[in-house]
């Protein structure tokens, strides 16, 4: 008999929870129905470079990956084959390289886990070069659409809720203006949550501009009541009404390096109209780092065995996705076209404006 055999990548930023769904892919295809599993390093990379660079994965190679942070394949989001730069910066198309490289290695369709750009990439594969792909939903941002939540963002919710409860100690011993800037470049879920978790004062959020003023009066009316301090978390893409997002990276060499950044831009702009000492913490890549919460490790198995039981039910072009506390899936192809914004108007916002929360909108 004929032995399956499926790649498995993982491509964009890394999130807690990416070692837990190898995990559970590898446990259930390959320790359940006896498949063979490779996965491709450095998301579509692996299959790219000479030699390739590709790992049998087994039960016993997955050991220990439940509570691990990152992810043993290495993910990167300089991978599309579809825009391949090469070293001296010119691009080319090598998908059809790809395609034939993965069918060289005997392998009949892929497991890609990634957020809304990979899983584009996937749906390209499929659709243009007829490479089979399930996509299975990762992003701590939340942000990718048909799906309740991804795995990685309840993580990334608890790192931003426990600095807040530590800035809001060092914010009233010294009064201060406190200002924590988050990730969620063009949703601001974490921002959100974790806003509401940690008692904060204002939450700015890029679906909706803000009016520093608002914030000035609200830091203003808080002293009058003797509140001397003020919490505010930042999403990365929120943005003044009469303005625009203000970049938290610029391009240097190979990577990115720190610039400006939505909550120094906020500050700023607070610093122009009221006289308080303001302070602010770029939480950057330490959302993303550590093990995951037990949430997103249920979240990451479930995922993990659904994507293994639509392959063996041979339903490519698909994505899993947690549906009312439901793992379901839904095609590719629409998911590829859809972001999962906050709703300015939606029930979330409204508790946060019910406790006083400020949006500066």
């Amino acid at each position: 008999m004929h032995t399956r055999r499926i790649g498995i990548l993982t491509g964009g930023g890394d999130a807690p929870g990416l070692n837990a769904v190898i995990r559970a892919v590898v446990k259930h295809g390959a320790g359940q129905k006896g498949w063979e599993v490779v996965g491709s390093e450095d998301a579509f990379n692996g299959f790219l470079d000479d030699p390739p660079r590709l790992l049998n994965l087994t039960p016993r190679t997955c050991r220990g990956l439940l509570h691990r942070g990152g992810t043993i394949l290495g993910t990167t989001n300089k991978s599309d084959p579809f825009a391949w730069r090469d070293p001296d910066g010119a691009a080319r198309d090598r998908s059809a390289e790809l395609a034939e490289r993965i069918r060289a290695e005997g392998i009949e369709g892929l497991i890609v886990v990634g957020g809304d750009g990979t899983q584009r990439i996937g749906w390209r594969l499929m659709r243009e070069r007829g490479v089979p792909v399930v996509g299975v939903p990762k992003t701590i941002d939340n942000d990718l659409a048909y799906t309740d939540y991804t795995f990685g963002f309840w993580s990334a919710v608890e790192v931003a809720t426990e600095a807040l409860d530590r800035l809001h100690t060092t914010a009233e011993a010294h009064d201060r203006v406190m200002l924590l800037e988050v990730m969620g470049r063009d949703a601001g879920w974490i921002a959100l949550h974790a806003g509401i978790a940690g008692g904060a004062d204002c939450i700015a959020i890029p679906e909706i501009p803000y009016d520093p003023d608002r914030f000035v009066d609200k830091i203003l009316e808080r002293r009058r009541r003797n509140r001397l301090f003020t919490v505010m978390v930042v999403a990365e893409g929120a943005y003044p009404r009469e303005g625009t997002p203000e970049p938290g990276r610029v391009a240097h060499g190979r990577g990115h390096i720190a610039a400006g950044g939505a909550a120094r831009l906020l500050a700023r702009l607070l610093a122009e109209r009221i006289d308080v000492e303001t302070r602010v913490t770029v939480l950057g890549h330490l959302q993303r780092g550590g093990g995951p919460v037990p949430f997103d490790r249920v979240l990451a198995t479930r995922f993990g065995v659904a994507a293994v039981d639509l392959v063996d039910r041979d339903r490519w072009g698909e994505l899993v996705r947690l549906d009312h506390h439901r793992i379901d899936s839904v095609p590719l192809a629409e998911v590829a076209e859809a972001q999962h914004f906050v709703d300015p108007d939606g029930q979330l916002v409204a508790a946060a404006r019910g406790v006083g929360i400020e949006f500066g909108g």
